[in-house]
């Protein structure tokens, strides 16, 4: 770039000496003026630096990414893509970034965005890797985005009430109180999610059929879902979506229409920035070996064929995403996970991976009810029935705290304290502990679970650590607590995303 300046600059010095005519070689001076100040502009303009460099050298594409160790995901929380039912993360492109981090072998972390707007924002920002959400495709949008391969094809849709005695209604009467041709949007009001291609589509129908639509951008943050219930509740009149969500949320509102398009078929897709190249190829490559396998179809039906199933998470007391909760105990998490000086969302990640909430489980080995305790661990702690509810966690609770407390002597750090806590719930701390002597022998820090201790602790079940003298409790299967801490802390990250501090629902 500066070799350019020179030239034109050079350029301009032969011309002085060069030009007799002082007329004609002042308007050069004012044209090669003119041409060094813009190129200067641009030098320090950041689109300009990706086109002249191919990237932006200041955010990742996919080898900084891998190097970095794990994926960013940008995504909304929303009863389809993202979202917690019974103690467990669900969602269409939650489930997707899962095969995709399996593909290109790293682990996912997400991002929660508002709405459209707050996601481009984010991606700009260096916040996210990609938006994993089903954007429709437009041209508008090709000049900030790197769009994938299609996920989907859909179209846009209205979203309208039925005649409210629809179902003593004869069909031919019901559609003559039903919108069916665009045209008959004039006039009226359509709410739409704001920076949503719905927007794009109603200003252009208005001018295709020669008319005014009033459109009304919904306030930042509310999604197409809270709209679609909108009108469901007759707050609204209408809304537009894209069809395959439309469909899927007719099912719990029945009293919906969904039949009406008012777009052409389009395309959906994930987007990532225009400098992340090898990220797209990744993507591209991925869905192009998915879409032959049946597990990519198997989850699109879960979430946008059965109906039924939607309808059950939808009307659930432990659906958050509706004001549920995440268990019926949540309460008396919050009250005990105090006791422990513990957030109650870690607390309902451990016992939610120790028995799903079912307060009848029982292990192979014995364990019994909500935090799987072995018959001679609830006596030492004091659970006269284990299978009760509230006696099981109070004696579980006791149990973490004395493991707590044995850990205060050996590990400072408060928040890495509590991995060594969760190991030893799981595998036993005299095994953590020949864990830690492995990794000070191994020259690993032994006070750090994860890339030291954790990495000892899968050694104890390879002979040539589990004899050496620094064991002192011999064979573990060191996967299962490692497995067991990861799985604990990945869902408690969720849950902090999705999940408010207070108990939900109060």
């Amino acid at each position: 770039m500066v070799s350019i300046i020179c030239f034109f600059i050079t350029g301009y010095v032969d011309l002085r000496y060069k030009m007799t005519d002082m007329h004609l070689a002042k308007r050069n001076m004012i044209l090669v003026a003119g041409i060094v100040i813009s190129l200067m502009i641009m030098m320090m303009s950041c689109d300009f630096f990706r086109i002249w460099n191919g990237r932006d050298p200041g955010l990742p594409d996919l080898p900084e990414i891998k190097e970095r160790g794990e994926l960013v995901a940008i995504t909304s929380y929303s009863p389809l893509s993202y979202f917690i039912y019974r103690g467990e993360v669900m969602g269409y492109e939650y489930e997707l970034l899962q095969l995709f981090g399996e593909h290109i072998g790293l682990p996912v972390r997400i991002q929660i965005a508002r709405d459209f707007g707050q996601m481009m924002d984010m991606l700009d920002r260096g916040e996210g890797d990609l938006i994993a959400y089903g954007l429709t495709v437009t041209s508008g949008r090709r000049e900030r985005l790197a769009f994938s391969e299609p996920l989907n094809m859909t179209r846009q849709v209205l979203v309208q009430r039925k005649p409210e005695n629809w179902r003593q209604m004869m069909l031919h009467q019901i559609e003559n109180e039903l919108i069916r041709n665009p045209i008959e949007l004039s006039g009226k009001t359509v709410y739409v999610r704001r920076g949503s291609a719905y927007l794009d589509r109603l200003v252009n129908l208005s001018q295709e059929i020669g008319t005014d639509i009033d459109i009304v951008e919904a306030e930042k943050g509310v999604t197409t879902e809270e709209l679609i219930r909108l009108v469901a509740e007759g707050e609204i009149s209408f809304t537009v979506a894209d069809e395959n969500i439309a469909g899927i949320k007719s099912a719990y509102h029945q009293d919906l229409d969904v039949e009406t398009a008012i777009s052409m078929p389009q395309q959906t897709a994930w987007a990532m920035r225009h400098t992340s190249p090898e990220l797209l190829d990744a993507v591209n490559e991925w869905l192009e070996k998915v879409r032959t396998q049946t597990d990519y179809y198997v989850i699109y039906n879960k979430y946008y064929e059965n109906r039924r199933a939607f309808r059950s998470r939808y009307s659930s007391d432990y659906f958050p995403v509706t004001g549920g909760t995440i268990s019926p105990y949540d309460e008396l998490l919050q009250q005990y996970a105090d006791d422990l000086g513990w957030d109650w969302r870690l607390l309902a990640a451990l016992i939610y991976q120790e028995s799903q909430f079912d307060p009848s489980a029982r292990s192979w080995a014995g364990a019994v009810g909500l935090m799987q305790l072995m018959p001679a661990t609830a006596r030492e702690f004091g659970a006269d029935d284990p299978l009760d509810p509230e006696d099981n966690i109070a004696a579980g609770i006791r149990f973490l705290q004395w493991l707590q407390d044995y850990w205060k002597d050996h590990i400072e750090d408060e928040h890495e304290r509590r991995k060594f806590v969760i190991a030893s719930y799981n595998v036993g701390h005299g095994h953590v502990q020949d864990a830690r002597r492995l990794a000070e022998a191994e020259g690993d820090d032994p006070d750090t679970w994860y890339g030291h201790v954790a990495e000892q602790m899968l050694n104890k079940s390879n002979p040539e650590f589990f004899n050496r003298e620094e064991v002192r409790f011999g064979y573990a299967s060191g996967l299962e607590p490692v497995n067991y801490v990861t799985s604990i802390m990945n869902l408690f990250d969720h849950y902090q995303h999705l999940i408010h501090l207070e108990v939900s629902g109060q």
